[in-house]
């Protein structure tokens, strides 16, 4: 459970040096080790993607902060499928990137961040959202209504 008396708030960021900075944040915690000059690679193709995505408004990211001071961050991207009987918009949304840092962990930050997110995307008409987990968040997910996904297969 996380302390109820936390303020943590969240603003829209569209600066690409501070996605930028977030996202290698986010990168390093999931994939370990990564060496300089990869993640030198991965930020320049990050920041070609967050000029297109930015631009159309189909990718936004939130950071929070607790207390005045920056602890997390969460995103979406949007994107059209063909309509169907499940999704008649098409419309759909994936979350992504989202991290807490280990200083502001079980205080309700990734909760929250995932809950305006959710929000955000039905705002924007998507009848379906999708998103990835590590093992240690499926819990939350799965607790904010997510399920597994069965018949997809990955290359």
């Amino acid at each position: 459970m996380f302390d109820m008396t936390t303020d943590i708030s969240f603003r829209h960021e569209t600066r690409p040096p501070t996605l930028l900075r977030w996202r290698g944040e986010v990168l390093l915690h999931v994939f370990g080790r990564i060496g300089r000059r990869q993640l030198a690679r991965l930020l320049r193709a990050n920041a070609s993607y967050l000029r297109r995505h930015l631009a159309d408004g189909s990718f936004v990211e939130l950071i929070a902060s607790v207390d005045g001071k920056e602890a997390g961050c969460g995103s979406v991207s949007f994107y059209d499928e063909m309509p169907s009987p499940d999704n008649p918009t098409g419309r759909c949304a994936y979350i992504m990137n989202i991290y807490v840092r280990p200083a502001y962990r079980r205080r309700g930050v990734a909760d929250t961040t995932v809950r305006l997110l959710i929000m955000l995307a039905r705002r924007r008409g998507a009848g379906k959202i999708y998103l990835e987990s590590t093992d240690c968040a499926c819990n939350l997910y799965k607790k904010l209504g997510f399920r597994p996904m069965d018949g997809y297969l990955k290359l």
